[in-house]
Parts: structure tokens; C-alpha cells; sequence
């Protein structure tokens, strides 16, 4: 059975604050994450955010070029190769999955300010659902919560 492919359309909060509830939940799912990132750049952006995301606790996750990172719940990486065996892979930057399958799920994010990664998501949709695989699309309430629309 194919992977699933949800969109998460980021509108009214930034990546930052999205994705480290969206990891919580991941992990609170018993499952262990990719988080693939489009330059060094925003790598160390966000191995950086992650320890600090939280007054009272961090979220625990190493990078994919440091020692061990087949022991990482969460693991930041520049190239989709599954190091830690996560049933989850988060796409950043306008990435799309190269092996949605390996996954049980793919989460493309996207900030609706990005006119190319909305560019991209909309043509991954497209072919998405035209070669069948199971679909979600997901969009921020005036309040910041997540609203399954598609």
C-alpha cells in the first residue's frame, strides 16, 4: 500500500512554531521522524530551534551527518535516506518526497508566502492524486490549529 501524502499549508504561524508541535505528536505516536531540509542553512536552523523550542523541555533529535543517527527519534538531514527508520518523513523548503512509499506517511510543509514551494506542492497534489495514493491537506485556522480541508 502506497504512503500517505499530507500537505500542511502554513498560513498564519512559522515553520518554527509548526513543526515542533507536529513532532510531539510524531513521537507521542510511538513513531520516529525525517525532517529532510533544503540547505545547510536551515538545517542547523532548526537543529539549533529544536533544543530551545520549549521553556520547560527540548525535543530530542540529532542531525544525519553526526555520530549515531540510526538512535535519533528525530533526525535532521539534507537527503531523504532513512538512517533512523522513521515511518514519517517531513519535507522542507518546496522538497518533494523522492520515496513516499518507504514511508507510512509524507508531510510536505509549505508557508503560503512561498510562491515556488506553493508552486510545488500544488503540482505534487496534482500528480499525487492522479496516481491514486491516499491524500490530506491540511490548513490553518484563524487560531492556529490545524483544519483538515481535503
Amino acid at each position: 500500500m502506497p504512503g500517505e501524502l499530507w500537505f500542511y499549508h502554513l498560513e498564519r504561524t512559522t515553520l518554527a512554531d509548526a513543526l515542533p508541535e507536529l513532532l510531539e505528536k510524531t513521537l507521542d505516536k510511538g513513531w520516529r521522524a525525517l525532517v529532510r531540509a533544503g540547505s545547510p542553512d536551515r538545517l542547523k536552523e532548526l537543529d539549533q530551534h529544536l533544543w530551545t523550542c520549549r521553556d520547560d523541555s527540548f525535543l530530542a533529535h540529532g542531525r544525519a551527518d553526526a555520530p549515531d543517527p540510526e538512535r535519533q527519534p528525530v533526525l535532521l538531514s539534507l537527503q531523504e535516506d532513512n538512517l533512523n527508520q522513521a515511518q514519517i518523513l517531513f519535507t522542507l523548503d518546496g522538497i518533494a518526497p523522492e520515496n513516499p512509499d518507504a514511508f507510512e506517511r509524507c508531510c510536505v510543509m509549505f508557508d503560503a508566502s512561498d510562491e515556488d514551494a506553493v508552486a510545488a506542492s500544488r503540482a505534487l497534489w496534482k500528480q499525487a492524486k492522479a496516481d491514486g495514493r491516499s491524500l490530506a491537506y491540511w490548513q490553518q485556522s484563524i487560531e492556529g490549529r490545524w483544519e483538515k480541508k481535503a
